[in-house]
C-alpha cells in the first residue's frame, strides 16, 4: 500500500508540472505577439494630454534682457525672470522682413519719473505698480529718481511684485520741467546701453490707465500715440490732448478744453501748426530708434552723454506723422488720464 500512494503522488505531482508548464508557454507565446509600449498601441489615436499646459516660447525681445541687472522683488516668482545675452543685438525692422511676432509677447518698458518735493510721490507709485502688476508679461518698469530719495523707494519697489530696474542721479535742478526730461534721458540712456528691445513709454505716477491700453500699445512698430484726457482739479479743468485718426492713421491734433467749450484744431491740410510736442503721456515708439541710426537717422558725430534723447524722439515723431499709428485704431476711445 505503501508504495501504491507513493506513485499515485508522483503521478499528481508531475500532472500539476505539466499543466503549469504550459500555462506558462501559452502565456509566453501570447505576449511574444504583444507591442512593446501603449504608444504604439495607440499609434491611431490622438493622445491629448490631460492638466499639462505647455510653455509658451520666449520671445528675443525678452530674451535681450540682461537678469543680472534686474533687481528683483523677493517674492517675485523666478520663473517669470527673462532668459540671454544682454550684449546680444535687438533684431532690426521689427515687423518688417521676419516673421511676425504675437503682440501679446513684445516687452514693455515703463518709465516713470519722480518729483522730490511731491508729498504724494510713495502713494502714486505703489498705485502705479498695483496696475502694472496686473499687465501681462513681459514688463519692465524703469524707475528714475533723485539719489537723495532712493532709499525709501528701492524698499517699496521690492515688495511690488514687478520687474523693474531703479536708477538715479546726482544732479540738482529748480526748474521741474528740466528735471523731468533730464530723468527721461537717463532712462532712454540705459534703455539704449543695454539695447533693452521693446515698446518705451512714459507714465506718470499720477496717470491712470485703462488696462486695456497695454494690450493696444504692443500692436505698435514703430511709433503710436493717442488721446490723454488731462485733469485738473486746482484749476477745475479737463481737456482732451491727442491725434485725429482715420482706421488708425493720423492725420492731425486737437487740443479740446473741455471745461469752456475751447477747441484748437489742427488738420493734415494744416501741416505748419503741428503741435511743438506730443504729450509726454501720449506717445510710444520702438526703442531701437535709440541704438539704430541707420535705420532712423540718428546723429552719431556726438557721444551718447551728449545727446537729448527725449528731444530726438519727439523730433523724429513731428517729422513725419505718417509714421504714426493711432491708438487704438480709430483714436475714438480714452484710455489714459493725466492728473
Amino acid at each position: 500500500m505503501g508504495s501504491l500512494d507513493r506513485s499515485k503522488k508522483r503521478s499528481h505531482l508531475l500532472k500539476k508540472a505539466l499543466v503549469h508548464f504550459s500555462l506558462c508557454f501559452v502565456m509566453g507565446f501570447f505576449t511574444g505577439f504583444a507591442p512593446h509600449s501603449t504608444a504604439t498601441l495607440f499609434h491611431h489615436r490622438p493622445v491629448k494630454s490631460v492638466g499639462v499646459v505647455p510653455s509658451a516660447p520666449v520671445d528675443p525681445m525678452e530674451r535681450v534682457i540682461d537678469a543680472s541687472l534686474i533687481q528683483i522683488p523677493r517674492s517675485f516668482p523666478a520663473a517669470v525672470l527673462p532668459e540671454g545675452d544682454a550684449n546680444r543685438p535687438p533684431p532690426k525692422d521689427v515687423g518688417r522682413g521676419h516673421e511676425p511676432q504675437s503682440p501679446s509677447r513684445w516687452l514693455l518698458i515703463v518709465v516713470t519719473t519722480t518729483r522730490s518735493n511731491d508729498r504724494l510721490q510713495g502713494a502714486y507709485l505703489r498705485r502705479l505698480a498695483h496696475t502694472l502688476r496686473l499687465v501681462p508679461p513681459p514688463l519692465l518698469w524703469v524707475v528714475v529718481q533723485a539719489h537723495a530719495d532712493a532709499l525709501a523707494t528701492a524698499e517699496m519697489l521690492r515688495t511690488t511684485g514687478v520687474v523693474y530696474r531703479h536708477l538715479t542721479f546726482m544732479e540738482n535742478f529748480t526748474d521741474p520741467e528740466a528735471e523731468a526730461d533730464h530723468q527721461r534721458n537717463v532712462a532712454l540712456s540705459h534703455v539704449e546701453y543695454h539695447r533693452l528691445a521693446g515698446i518705451v513709454l512714459f507714465a506718470a505716477a499720477s496717470n491712470v490707465y485703462d488696462l486695456r491700453f497695454f494690450d493696444e500699445i504692443r500692436e505698435i512698430e514703430a511709433f503710436g500715440t493717442w488721446t490723454v484726457a488731462v485733469m485738473s482739479t486746482n484749476r477745475k479743468r479737463a481737456a482732451l490732448d491727442g491725434p485725429i485718426c482715420h482706421s488708425s492713421k493720423v492725420e492731425g491734433w486737437i487740443l479740446k478744453d473741455l471745461s469752456d467749450d475751447k477747441r484748437l484744431l489742427v488738420t493734415s491740410t494744416d501741416l505748419n501748426q503741428k503741435p511743438p510736442k506730443i504729450n509726454i503721456s501720449g506717445f510710444g515708439f520702438n526703442s531701437s530708434i535709440l541704438w539704430d541710426p541707420e535705420r532712423w537717422g540718428r546723429p552719431t558725430s556726438l557721444p551718447d552723454t551728449s545727446q537729448d534723447s527725449i528731444k530726438f524722439v519727439h523730433d523724429v515723431i513731428l517729422e513725419d506723422e505718417t509714421k504714426l499709428k493711432g491708438i487704438p485704431a480709430d483714436c475714438s476711445r480714452i484710455m489714459v488720464w493725466q492728473l
